[in-house]
């Protein structure tokens, strides 16, 4: 009978064995990828039969106080077992093999080009489940334990060697670091390789290094080093807990499947989120950058320090992390009114996402380690959870917050928690009811549509459930801080509120009655006729949060076919010439959902690029191609977003000032960064050859420059030569082209291409056996179906969805996916069967 079938194995293996310490040996050899691995791991036996986690390892031997255990390796279950004489603290030695892996999990080499020789260097990516693939270890957040480090790998003259924390020594070739503080398997991170570095110090002594290849410019270090510095200073003040390590190293890695990820002392990155040129890179990827790097510093404490005690407690990690790299940056960077792409990003994603049926709730309970990685839904997670955040901190305000953190870290540190430890920690700190109103919000998928109307001269709320597409029955019921622009309750927690007479209210107020000020709470409103009225006669006086948020409202109600697309034309043309530039991007946004209504090259189209035209004119004429040195950032922002509209509205004046900016420059990096990858597009779709195109590829192949790759990336992705597109998707196999980091950006881009879209939809479909191999583990991996269900607009194309998805439905982590996109796709088909006509009959009017 086969040994470790699911019902053996314990649910959490810290139920038989706490691990105190580990003593991790490794020799890696780069050119055999082979790793070469001892593991001693001290704890407390609780029961005599002993799981460790392992996945991909060879274990060798497995030995208890010098004595050989027999033990029994289970694949299925990511684990061996063995029996041990005696429980009580007990000392293991396990011996064993792997290798280097090409997926970014585990340890995993990440490719460069340096002077046109490739190069490479050797880092970690641990969680979820991936420090199993390194080690044999107790791979749960909850096991808890102090790490060293010794490690030798085939070293070269001027490579460096980075660690969680510092090394004290190097003896025969193996470098020894420091014990750790207790902390979570999968926040051990190690790298080494040829790197520079820049170094400073923060106020109380942490020393600060960001690291990268030498493919980068030394300035290009920069930038991260003073936010990295000033954002350790920040959270040690915000916290009132000290930064607990002797330093905080940022490391920039060539291939990475996240974002960045929070290794305790050791941050890593992909290298768009770290390095950039101060000189020659725009402001909004100088504020994406800077949010990354706070994000990941903020997990310093939240998620580090004190860390979830399982997976479906995310939020309280990533939730949090979001919310404070907002926090810290509004101080850090007070002009960059950060706030205002909190709502731009994080709230749009949320709401988007959180009103299709079947989506997660924030508190999602999980076990199957494929099921882990599915719950990272940016949108929900991330987006939706550190939007509550916000709303609490609303609610209770900065004091009771701050107060409640440092008695939460005092509390817990060095251990983990539950999501109502921290409740209970700010209703100390606050006399609010926070558990209550934050159960409600973290158990359940969703969020309300607040129905706001004059009835028989009264003012009446209603709250549902908003959906769009095919949804069940839901009579949910969420505590909703209205904040209102009158006197009235703070919170309404009930189906339907009279709120007294109409006139009077209205009369007090002297302003159109609104709900929702600040856009902090989650939830959208719907407008009667009689408000609604009243509301957009004055939509043009409100602030730009409000100017947002109403048409963002008003979008979803579309989106949901609770209102019409046809209706928003004119609100666009109100707020087309704002001078703000989160109400210029929501203005495109909304005006990008009209080409769904319009088939390419056809009048219709036609008519949809004279509206865009026409709306981008002013604004354009005002901003120009060039930045002005006392122009505000909200211009800067704005260029780019009012250019592009311009482009596709097919403006002869502009389209022929990009190209004469081209042809000016003999170099592309010397091109205007926050105009760059307009101008590149503008060549490819209006002056493309052959040469052009593959002057351009070739180029993002060897450009160091991360933005420079982005700006290429989208201006090829946007050609109609049929050959050209063949030859990109030929190349999506090919690493050494396209980096699997990089793939979902390439095919999503190519999708969205109506001369592109064939080849893509069919790559996917005939290659998904491959692009499980390589990124399949991958926390993100789920995200190629929904950019997908983002697009596809057809009938027939929903059906095709259908027939190659279904069948994959009971594979762990994409069921949930593949439910919710068809759901979307189908929504948007009924959508434009619906709306359509209205929509053609307002643009060609």
């Amino acid at each position: 009978m086969k040994e470790g079938l699911t019902l053996t194995v314990p649910k959490r293996l810290l139920e038989n064995f706490t691990p105190i310490n580990y003593q991790l040996y490794l020799d890696i050899n780069r050119s055999a990828k082979l790793i070469q691995g001892k593991t001693t791991i001290k704890g407390i036996a609780k029961n005599d039969k002993i799981y460790l986690h392992q996945k991909f390892l060879t274990i060798k031997t497995v030995n208890y106080q010098g004595q050989a255990l027999k033990f029994k390796v289970d694949n299925e279950n990511e684990t061996f077992s063995f029996q041990i004489p005696q429980t009580g603290e007990i000392e293991l030695e396990i011996t064993y093999q792997t290798q280097l892996t090409d997926t970014m999990m585990g340890i995993y080499p990440s490719y460069y080009q340096l002077n046109g020789k490739n190069r490479q260097i050797i880092g970690t990516q641990f969680e979820t489940t991936f420090a199993r693939q390194a080690f044999p270890c107790i791979d749960e957040p909850a096991a808890k334990a102090t790490f060293e480090l010794a490690l030798k790998f085939d070293e070269m003259p001027g490579e460096t060697v980075l660690a969680n924390m510092p090394e004290k020594a190097c003896q025969d070739g193996v470098h020894y670091f420091l014990p750790t503080v207790k902390m979570s398997t999968y926040l051990v991170a190690f790298a080494f390789g040829e790197l520079q570095a820049k170094y400073a110090e923060t106020k109380s002594g942490v020393k600060i290094g960001v690291f990268a290849t030498k493919a980068h410019q030394a300035k290009e270090l920069e930038f991260a080093l003073d936010i990295a510095t000033r954002s350790i200073e920040f959270f040690e003040d915000y916290y009132q807990t000290p930064y607990p390590l002797p330093h905080s190293w940022q490391l920039a890695l060539p291939d990475f499947s996240a974002g960045a990820m929070e290794n305790w002392g050791l941050v890593t990155y992909r290298e768009a989120y770290l390095t950039l040129d101060p000189d020659n890179t725009p402001l909004s990827t100088k504020q994406v950058v800077a949010s990354v790097i706070a994000h990941e510093l903020a997990h310093q404490w939240f998620g580090d320090l004190v860390t979830m005690n399982w997976w479906d407690d995310l939020w309280l990690n990533e939730s949090f992390a979001n919310m404070m790299e907002y926090v810290a940056l509004d101080a850090l960077q007070p002009d960059w009114h950060i706030w205002e792409m909190f709502q731009q990003s994080e709230v749009s994603a949320a709401l988007n996402r959180d009103a299709t049926a079947g989506v997660q709730a924030v508190h999602v309970e999980v076990e199957d380690p494929a099921e882990i990685d599915s719950i990272f839904d940016s949108a929900i997670v991330y987006a939706k959870g550190s939007r509550l955040l916000v709303m609490v901190r609303d609610l209770i305000g900065d004091d009771a917050l701050r107060t409640g953190l440092k008695n939460y870290f005092a509390q817990h540190q060095y251990a983990n928690s539950v999501g109502d430890d921290l409740w209970q920690a700010l209703e100390d700190a606050s006399n609010m009811e926070v558990k209550k109103i934050m159960h409600a919000w973290l158990q359940e998928p969703g969020y309300p549509v607040l129905k706001a109307s004059v009835q028989n001269g009264r003012l009446i709320l209603a709250q549902s459930q908003f959906f769009v597409g095919q949804h069940p029955e839901s009579k949910n019921i969420w505590p909703l801080p209205l904040h209102a622009n009158f006197a009235t309750t703070k919170l309404m927690d009930q189906a339907q509120l009279d709120l007294g007479d109409y006139q009077t209210l209205r009369q007090a107020a002297g302003q159109p009655l609104r709900f929702n000020l600040g856009a902090n709470s989650h939830f959208i409103v719907q407008y009667d006729t009689t408000l609604w009225k009243d509301l957009k006669s004055h939509l043009a006086d409100l602030d730009a949060i409000s100017q947002r948020q109403i048409l963002q409202d008003y979008q979803l109600l579309a989106k949901g076919m609770v209102a019409s697309y046809a209706d928003i034309i004119d609100l666009l043309e109100i707020l087309a010439d704002s001078h703000s530039a989160m109400v210029t991007a929501k203005v495109y946004e909304v005006a990008h959902d009209l080409k769904q209504f319009v088939t390419p090259q056809s009048t219709e189209e036609t008519a949809l690029k004279s509206f865009y035209k026409r709306l981008s004119a002013k604004n354009a004429q005002r901003l120009g191609l060039t930045k002005q040195i006392s122009e505000s950032n909200d211009d800067l922002l704005s260029r780019p977003i009012v250019l592009k509209a311009a482009l596709y509205g097919h403006n002869e004046e502009i389209i022929d000032q990009l190209h004469q900016i081209f042809i000016s420059r003999d170099n592309l990096l010397a091109l205007p960064s926050d105009i760059r990858g307009l101008i590149l597009s503008n060549e490819v779709q209006n002056f493309g050859t052959k040469k052009l195109l593959d002057n351009f590829f070739e180029t993002y192949q060897t450009t160091s420059d991360p933005s420079l790759k982005v700006d290429l990336r989208a201006a090829l992705c946007g050609s109609d030569d049929q050959k050209f597109l063949k030859k990109l998707v030929g190349a999506f196999k090919d690493a050494s082209l396209i980096k699997p980091q990089d793939l979902r950006a390439w095919y999503s881009g190519l999708l969205a291409n109506g001369q592109g879209q064939n080849l893509a939809w069919n790559w996917i479909r005939d290659d998904w056996t491959w692009l499980e191999a390589t990124v399949g583990g991958d926390m993100s991996f789920t995200s190629y179906l929904t950019v997908t269900a983002n697009i596809l607009a057809t009938k027939t194309r929903l059906q095709e969805f259908k027939e190659f998805f279904l069948p994959k439905q009971n594979q762990p982590g994409l069921g949930r996916e593949i439910t919710m996109d068809i759901n979307v796709i189908e929504n948007r088909v009924n959508l434009i069967s619906q709306q359509k006509k209205a929509v053609l009959a307002q643009l060609l009017s």
